[in-house]
């Protein structure tokens, strides 16, 4: 590989703003993935602006670098991962927010928590409701690039329902100004919403203009466990059907023991399944609407259902909800999924993933956003084992194959990455395939973005 004088970077944006030293770069190599075939990069670059974008792209484009972009590094399909002598373009400085409670907008950087974007307009009595998991320690920036959902998205949509602009560096350095803070806006491609998504294979955002609601009221919060799974995936399907609750979360047995081990709060253990229900409409309504989500768990042989106006009481239980991914880690080295399928069709991916563990002879825990069919199995696996490593690959891809074979997806909100990578076309079908890798090489022609990641 010839050398690169990174001089005229370092010039320009300053040594401060370009880290080469190996060991500091070390750290910037890997999103939450651990993508095993992660590169080295040549350089990695934090930048501060728009115009810092600008300068480290043009110098890679000048010289046919390839530029990861990356944010908080907690992605989980390998979307950040560096590739070898690539620029890792690193967003962690991006921090700026102006909040506007007139247009109930928000202006933010990518750099910016998703946590700290909800406390900041929070303060003006707004909500910014998409609500990843990880909300405290995932980026705004890495959010729009997976169009990341959450645990609210069964009732208020996510990442792409609230952007309503960006600012966009492309791969020459140009910066577009797409959209603003205009809730009704058809002149035009739809151009904004394409950048939404793309996981940095089209161009690198470095602003977002979102938007924003009244603040949410307090929830009342409803928890049932269930003997048998398929009860608990057919209540999914009776409320959805009648009902729009704020919060339709599932949790297998699997999940719900390793959650158990942690926090010691109770769980049920022999349940084969926990549903957690929110609704925050006002107290009045709540309560109606959970009597009658308590009535259709009963209809389905619920163990146990309790339900619940305290909110210290409500967010334990999403506590335990959000705490399973972490959880379910310490059972062993995890392969993370998030295959989604039509709300009807949720009872036939959880229970083929079941035969699919029991197959396999391999642990795959599942949590799921149950509402909108968008499911998390959890893949345990010891890396030492080669046997058992390969065992955890293969139900990885028949996992894939099965939600794709059920009319669904195979990433709701974490991206395609380069994990999943080898079943896009299969999922795409071969015309879809060929439209994506046109509008790709019409936007980024040298294929420098994200090399390998997406399409």
């Amino acid at each position: 590989m010839t050398a690169v004088d990174l001089g005229p970077l370092l010039d320009e944006l300053g040594p401060d703003a370009v880290l080469v030293d190996p060991d500091r770069m070390a750290g910037y190599r890997w999103d939450r993935a651990l993508d095993p075939g992660a590169g080295v990069p040549l350089a990695v670059v934090r930048a501060g602006s728009t115009a810092d974008v600008q300068a480290a792209v043009r110098f890679a484009a000048a010289r046919a670098i390839p530029v990861v972009t990356r944010g908080a590094g907690t992605g989980l399909s390998g979307g950040s991962s560096a590739v070898d002598g690539c620029l890792v373009l690193s967003t962690e400085r991006m921090r700026r927010i102006d909040v506007d409670p007139a247009t109930r907008t928000c202006v933010v950087e990518p750099g910016l928590l998703n946590a700290e974007v909800k406390a900041a307009v929070a303060e003006h009595g707004l909500w910014y409701p998409p609500d990843p998991s990880s909300f405290e320690i995932c980026s705004i920036g890495g959010n729009v690039a997976t169009n990341a959902g959450g645990l609210c998205c069964v009732k208020y949509g996510v990442t792409t329902d609230y952007v309503l602009g960006l600012t966009v560096v492309l791969a020459d350095g140009t910066a577009v100004e797409l959209g603003g803070p205009r809730l009704k806006d058809v002149a035009g491609l739809s151009l904004t919403k394409l950048f939404v998504g793309s996981e940095g294979t089209l161009g690198i955002i470095t602003r977002v203009v979102l938007r924003l609601l009244p603040a949410q009221r307090r929830p009342a919060t409803l928890v049932a466990t269930f003997p048998v799974l398929e009860h608990a995936t057919r209540t999914v399907l009776d409320i959805t059907r009648v009902l729009r609750p704020s919060m339709l979360e599932l949790m297998d047995r699997a999940s719900i023991n390793a959650v158990e081990d942690v926090t010691r709060m109770g769980l049920d253990r022999k349940a084969e399944a926990l549903l957690v229900v929110q609704s925050d409409e006002a107290p009045a309504a709540a309560r109606v609407e959970l009597e009658r989500v308590a009535s259709i768990c009963a209809d389905n042989s619920a163990a146990e259902v309790l339900a619940t106006d305290d909110p210290d009481e409500g967010e334990a239980f999403v506590a335990a909800r959000r705490m399973v991914i972490p959880a379910v880690e310490r059972r062993g080295s995890l392969l993370l999924e998030d295959v989604g399928v039509p709300v009807p069709r949720l009872g036939d991916l959880v229970t083929g993933i079941a035969a699919i563990a029991e197959r396999r002879d391999i642990e795959i825990a599942v949590v799921a956003h149950a509402g909108d069919g968008n499911t998390h199995p959890l893949i345990v696996f010891d890396p030492a084992d080669a046997d058992q490593a390969a065992r955890a690959q293969a139900a990885y891809g028949e996992v894939m194959h099965l939600a794709i074979d059920l009319g669904g997806t195979i990433t709701g909100e974490h991206g395609v990455g380069r994990l999943k990578r080898p079943w896009l076309g299969d999922y795409l079908g071969p015309d879809a395939m060929a439209l994506n890798r046109r509008i790709k090489a019409a936007l980024d022609p040298e294929g420098l973005l994200n090399p390998g990641a997406g399409i």
